[in-house]
């Protein structure tokens, strides 16, 4: 799920598990063992404060990964109703459902901001704060179905009541698994092996290293431009040891050796990636 603050996501992934349930307890898909379960602020215990300081919105992020990562499987469809207003965010969900073997895809419930606004100053203790409110709409990174971590990408216009849940659409992405194969115009060219795993190396490489320069500069800094992108690593306060930032790249390595990234976009992703790790 992924919209403004206050756009109806959470009505929508109670009425998405809702419709999920009502298919899977149909004759015909009965020898489907498929449970539904959504995850949430709530249910992880997040206030929406946690979203107006960069660290407690990370150990949120973290909340939210480990528990999708534990819970997420063939057999368990996971609503992730939580802001995911960042693209880093939800390209890490994305890694992780592909690293699960899951399927995926992203509901995006559109709402013009100020008809969001409207509606988050009635929600009274459950409203964000104003300033809150339009720090994340500035913020928000509006999905874009030409990103693999985006796709399939499903839009409700949460103002139009005939806008309904694409419920065929969506059941057929996770359960059916019938996205269509792309065509020799769409399909992505292929890079060579060697080469894609050579920048791969190199470019996570020369990021850590820019990292532990500045940091062993000695000058305090909230932001660190690193090679290769225009996103800077946001510094979490406290002294990264190079072992961390090590494990950071193991990991980040392993979950792209096998689908290849584009090697522009690697720079720009392994930073979005430590800055929701680190």
């Amino acid at each position: 799920m992924t919209g403004f603050p206050s756009s109806g996501k959470s009505t929508r992934a109670l009425e998405l598990k809702r419709l999920f349930e009502e298919r899977l307890a149909r004759p015909e898909n009965q020898h489907r063992k498929i449970s539904v379960q959504i995850v949430s602020d709530e249910t992880l215990g997040v206030d929406h404060s946690a979203y107006a300081k960069a660290s407690d919105e990370k150990m949120a992020r973290s909340s939210l990964m480990s528990t999708i990562e534990r819970i997420l499987s063939p057999d368990c469809i996971v609503i992730a109703d939580t802001p995911n207003y960042i693209k880093g965010l939800r390209y890490q969900l994305y890694c992780i459902a592909r690293e699960l073997q899951s399927t995926h895809c992203v509901l995006y419930c559109a709402l013009p901001v100020e008809e969001a606004r409207r509606i988050n100053n009635a929600r009274g203790d459950q409203a964000y704060s104003p300033e809150l409110f339009e720090d994340m709409v500035i913020r928000y990174e509006e999905p874009n179905s030409a990103a693999r971590w985006d796709r399939p990408l499903f839009t409700v216009i949460q103002n139009d009541p005939n806008d309904k849940l694409p419920m065929d659409s969506i059941w057929d992405a996770l359960v059916e698994r019938r996205a269509p194969p792309p065509t020799f115009a769409t399909a992505p060219k292929p890079v060579a092996e060697t080469n894609y795993l050579f920048e791969l190396d190199q470019k996570t490489l020369e990021i850590i290293t820019a990292l532990m320069d500045a940091q062993n500069s000695g000058v305090p800094m909230s932001h660190v431009v690193v090679p290769g992108t225009t996103e800077k690593v946001e510094m979490p306060g406290r002294t990264l040891s190079l072992s961390e930032l090590r494990r950071q790249r193991i990991q980040f390595t392993k979950l792209n050796r096998q689908a290849p990234l584009q090697i522009d976009k690697i720079a720009e992703l392994f930073v979005k990636y430590l800055n929701i790790n680190l």
